[in-house]
């Protein structure tokens, strides 16, 4: 028969079926396996009163369907029930032979028996069709032994941890309230609150405490709902929260599409910054302003496990005293996580139960302005800069990132053999950012030479030895070898504490700065202490660039020479109009003769 066609209006899901009747003959059949790849689920008819139709279920057409490697939901449906005699004990078929096959044979989702005839059940097997491929049972109940999937029950206890907000191992009335309304858009009364806990507690007495539900009572719900075959409140819970039919978390729940233009760059939101912060105070339990190791075990549980672990990212990040992470070095890690890899970010805000769309826990925001144009009002601004640190080998640069985050100094020496990276906020004329430092090996110069790497880079920072005489030539090779001015440049001389020893260069290094018209190094020494407040000195470099780019810097000397030749030219003119005034008025006062004009005072001597 044609295919037929049932519109969305008058079936529950409010989706358009189509029916396709297929032959069983042989000669159709390059047709049927080419329907059968096209279906979303494949309903297999066998008549109650043919046993050999019965047969042919495992015997033909299931092997059929995994041959082809068709792998969609299937339904049994046994018609013809109408002619069954009562008297043979019709249940029996169902018991003995139906259940071993729907065992052996995963893809089966259901068995239902209806008369065409009678019209008795038809509807139905098509509702359950429809729910096969909407609402798929296997995947969240085993038929056999009667209990929830491994893989569901994992998911349900993870919703379930997030719907915890207090962390007490209990959904109290409100929490209760938000799960229930952020799944179905619509709040439980009080008195429907109590029936449901009334129900656990009858059936599961381990499921309610005086607080409220346990996730043994949470699971209940849902067996509960399963079993009266309300599968799609099972679903539309898990899809809430980003589970796909395979119930693991869906890959545009993860990773949703994010469109960064190349000049662009992504920072956390003011929203995630909430979020993240409300996070870290939940999971303080002993409220000491840092999570410890068991403490940040139990925030990451509802994830694949804590993002950083394999780069000892408490070697990287702020600290108390005891080594665990403080509320500032959360917040920079993130920041820095953000900046460096935004995807892993966005799938961590919904690992972590970010509430809505995770996109607006991040923002895109331009990367570098044009220097000397205003600012756009209401452009967002940036808060996470990224500084490059350069410089030879035993210059100081791992000792100088670890003071960064606050670290000890460590007197060895531990060749820097990858790149290592930290993150803290710095501050600067009175306005904090996070200011992300990347140490690159003295060897590991492939970054200088990748354009889309070095656009990404707000500074770089030179550093050298000022003890080491052949220190800073490493630094202005480095300047020879690749085309650098187009970034601002910080020049450091470290270890200032020990005696200082003569630049081996073309150029003292107060020279050559002056030569590129930028500051002249900054003397520090970490071992000391003495940090000439240089992290600040960075973060206003990067607030304010074009006072430490050479290419800008050196561009200026033209203007300048105008501007001196046309000030001391308005010097001269102004000599000259002065001398000439001077001129005139001591020609006035002798007169055109070159005589004094007449007094009226006499002499013995003339008239003067």
């Amino acid at each position: 028969m044609p295919e037929v066609t049932i519109p969305p209006e008058i079936t529950p899901e409010n989706v358009t079926t189509h029916i396709v009747d297929t032959s069983s003959k042989p000669e159709y059949k390059d047709q049927l396996t080419t329907e059968l790849r096209k279906a979303n689920v494949i309903c297999i008819v066998y008549a109650i009163d043919d046993r050999s139709s019965f047969y042919s279920i495992h015997e033909r057409w299931l092997p059929m369907l995994r041959s082809n490697g068709i792998s969609v939901p299937v339904i049994l449906i046994g018609n013809k029930v109408d002619t069954r005699d009562t008297s043979n004990m019709a249940n029996c078929v169902l018991e003995e032979e139906v259940k071993p096959i729907m065992s052996e044979y995963k893809e089966i989702e259901t068995c239902i028996e209806c008369s065409a005839k009678e019209l008795l059940n038809v509807s139905e097997v098509f509702y359950f069709a429809q729910k096969a491929v909407l609402h798929p049972l296997r995947p969240l109940y085993d038929s056999q032994t009667h209990q929830l999937r491994p893989l569901c029950a994992s998911a349900l206890k993870r919703i379930f941890r997030l719907c915890d907000h207090d962390g007490d191992g209990v959904l109290n009335n409100k929490e209760l309230n938000d799960f229930q309304h952020a799944c179905f858009n619509a709040p439980l009364q009080q008195q429907e609150l109590e029936s449901v806990k009334a129900i656990v507690s009858k059936n599961k007495p381990e499921g309610v405490t005086s607080h409220g539900l346990t996730v043994e009572g949470f699971l209940y719900l849902h067996w509960t709902f399963i079993q009266r075959g309300r599968f799609e409140t099972t679903w539309m819970v898990l899809r809430k929260f980003g589970y796909g039919d395979d119930l693991s978390l869906r890959e545009d729940f993860l990773h949703p599409s994010l469109e960064v233009p190349h000049d662009h760059c992504v920072e956390l939101s003011s929203d995630g910054y909430s979020f993240l912060t409300e996070l870290f105070q939940r999971y303080d339990i002993d409220n000491d302003a840092a999570l410890n190791t068991y403490e940040l075990e139990e925030l990451f549980q509802v994830t694949p496990g804590i993002p950083w672990k394999n780069n000892s990212f408490l070697q990287s990040a702020v600290t108390n005293a005891s080594g665990y992470i403080t509320l500032q070095g959360w917040l920079a890690q993130w920041s820095m996580t953000t900046i460096l890899d935004h995807k892993l970010t966005l799938s961590y805000l919904a690992y972590l139960g970010y509430p809505g769309d995770t996109r607006e826990g991040i923002k895109v925001v331009l990367r570098k302005a044009n220097p000397g144009r205003k600012r756009k009002k209401g452009r967002a601004q940036r808060n996470v800069f990224r500084c490059y640190v350069f410089g030879a080998p035993k210059s100081g640069k791992t000792s100088f990132i670890r003071a960064f985050v606050r670290k000890d100094f460590v007197p060895t020496y531990t060749p820097t053999d990858r790149t290592w990276t930290a993150v803290n906020s710095a501050e600067a004329k009175g306005s904090e950012r996070y200011l992300v430092l990347e140490e690159f090996g003295p060897y590991d110069t492939s970054v200088l030479q990748n354009r889309q790497k070095m656009a990404e880079c707000d500074l770089l920072c030179l550093l050298y030895d000022s003890s080491d005489p052949n220190s800073f030539s490493y630094i202005t090779q480095l300047r020879k070898n690749y085309s650098l001015d187009h970034i601002p440049q910080i020049f450091v001389a470290t270890k200032s504490d020990v005696d200082y020893a003569e630049q081996r260069s073309d150029l003292p290094p107060d020279v050559y700065c002056r030569e590129l018209k930028v500051q002249a190094p900054i003397y520090i020494s970490v071992k000391e202490g003495q940090l000439a407040d240089i992290f600040s000195r960075i973060t206003g470099i990067i607030r304010n660039p074009a006072n430490a780019t050479p290419a800008l810097l050196l561009s200026k000397p033209r203007t300048a020479t105008i501007t001196r030749y046309l000030l001391y030219t308005a010097i001269a003119g102004a000599s000259l109009t002065a001398l000439y005034a001077t001129y005139r008025g001591i020609r006035y006062l002798w007169g055109e003769g070159g005589r004094l004009p007449s007094t009226g005072v006499s002499s013995r001597h003339g008239e003067l």
